[in-house]
């Protein structure tokens, strides 16, 4: 394979000194980033590969998204101003019940254009009930990078008919775990995703936990202590909160991603640093929600690992991790002063932190030699960004000002996703046109 140096304006390299290299580039074998070269003394007639020029553009490592909901996509603008088990109840459940092959299919391919323009190149997914080999198909074809896994559900007292049985959850979560975890060359990993305790049994979310010893490298995904409501339908079913029920029966661990934690007492702080689980923090979905700020300060401060998602379409109406750094830092200034989440804490939450909540950060999350060539070429050249772009401002430009409009190129891989502002996997009108029909076939399926 021919090799390829990409010659930006200035490199974000996210690495261990929080180095922002100018008059350098990135050079490329076999998709992996083979080392940084200096420009000082380079001469392009010399050089025996390809030569990408984007030195109007700033290098970043890729966006890594630690949750996520592809099946909802579809649904984006039809579940708005609820709070959280009347979210469920009255919209998302009915939805995903109503899902089909075809429908899915469409959902996930609009929530992969949206995220992988908007620069995200690994995400940790929660899938559905059912069809779930169809969104592992369009992670494969997408190219992107990502641990996903089908949403576990053996109860739902909020709707009924939207589960199956314990045993039904265990063996069809085990054969896609066997036929998916490590394919597209190890791209795709397995993540088991029991949803919540709500609609998980004892047995259901012990099982899962004890499977995962047979698929190395997977992660335990799901959701908790969210919503008050939640937590306090949780105590009566189980006499503890959410992470002190996960602890009773042995779940927590190094390899569990909790979503959420917008409540927990101290006693639970200290479980999730004893236990080094990892939060995943969806700043705009608990906002739109309602369900309240997760003390994320506290949580960084206690040494808990701390990443980034966007969570689904219809609680947040996008999937842009540039929404979701922009309001992780803005939403704890005026409770903790103006001075936490800066912008480089909060830039390294939605890298570096991501990779090392999924235990790849020697694969990605930062530019240096021997990792994936994941990478992202904003234009931070306009007028709506900071004039005086020297690093010490170029974070904050990212994290305060720039959107997904900034995202020119994405490669995963060393391959390129999309160039020139161009999405090169999906045609966009396409997406539309399909997404609307399977969404028009999926409303006269369900009553709301």
């Amino acid at each position: 394979m021919k090799r390829k140096l990409l010659i930006p304006k200035q490199i974000i390299t996210v690495n261990s000194k929080n180095e922002i290299l100018h008059n350098n580039a990135v050079e490329i074998v076999k998709g992996k980033i083979e080392r940084i070269v200096s420009l000082k003394d380079f001469k392009s007639s010399e050089y025996d590969g390809d030569i990408l020029d984007y030195r109007n553009y700033t290098l970043i490592p890729g966006f890594i998204q630690t949750h996520i909901h592809l099946c909802q996509t579809l649904f984006r603008g039809l579940a708005d101003d609820l709070e959280l088990l009347d979210w469920l109840q009255r919209r998302i459940f009915p939805y995903e019940n109503s899902h089909t092959k075809k429908s899915l299919r469409a959902s996930v391919r609009l929530g992969l254009h949206d995220l992988l323009t908007g620069g995200t190149t690994t995400l940790l997914d929660m899938g559905t009930l059912h069809h779930q080999e169809v969104i592992f198909e369009e992670l494969i074809a997408s190219g992107i990078r990502a641990f996903a896994g089908n949403c576990m559900m053996d109860k739902n007292e909020l709707y009924p008919t939207f589960c199956e049985t314990t045993d039904w959850n265990l063996k069809s979560t085990f054969d896609w775990a066997k036929s998916f975890h490590n394919s597209n060359n190890g791209k795709v990993k397995f993540g088991f995703a029991p949803r919540f305790v709500l609609s998980c049994s004892e047995k259901l979310l012990k099982e899962t936990k004890e499977m995962m010893e047979d698929f190395s490298g997977s992660v335990f995904h799901t959701h908790s202590s969210e919503n008050k409501s939640e937590i306090e339908t949780v105590k009566r079913m189980t006499g503890k909160e959410n992470v002190e029920y996960f602890e009773s029966i042995g779940i927590l661990d190094e390899n569990t991603i909790l979503v959420h934690c917008v409540h927990l007492n101290d006693n639970e702080v200290k479980t999730l640093r004893t236990n080094s689980v990892r939060v995943a923090h969806c700043p705009s979905s608990n906002l739109k929600l309602g369900s309240g700020i997760a003390n994320i300060p506290r949580y960084i401060k206690e040494g808990i690992s701390v990443s980034l998602g966007a969570d689904g379409a219809p609680c947040n109406n996008g999937l842009s991790i540039f929404n979701e750094m922009r309001l992780a830092a803005l939403i704890q200034k005026p409770i903790h002063g103006s001075t936490v989440m800066d912008a480089l804490t909060v830039f390294r939450l939605a890298t570096i932190e991501g990779a090392k909540a999924l235990h790849i950060e020697k694969e990605v999350g930062s530019i240096e030699a021997g990792k994936k060539a994941d990478l992202v070429l904003l234009d931070l050249e306009k007028a709506d960004q900071p004039l005086q772009l020297d690093d010490e401002k170029i974070y904050s430009s990212i994290v305060y000002s720039a959107t997904k409009e900034n995202v020119r190129s994405v490669m995963i891989d060393g391959k390129l996703v999309m160039d020139a502002g161009r999405c090169l996997m999906f045609d966009e009108d396409e997406l539309i046109k399909n997404g609307k029909n399977e969404l028009q076939q999926l409303l006269k399926r369900v009553h709301v």
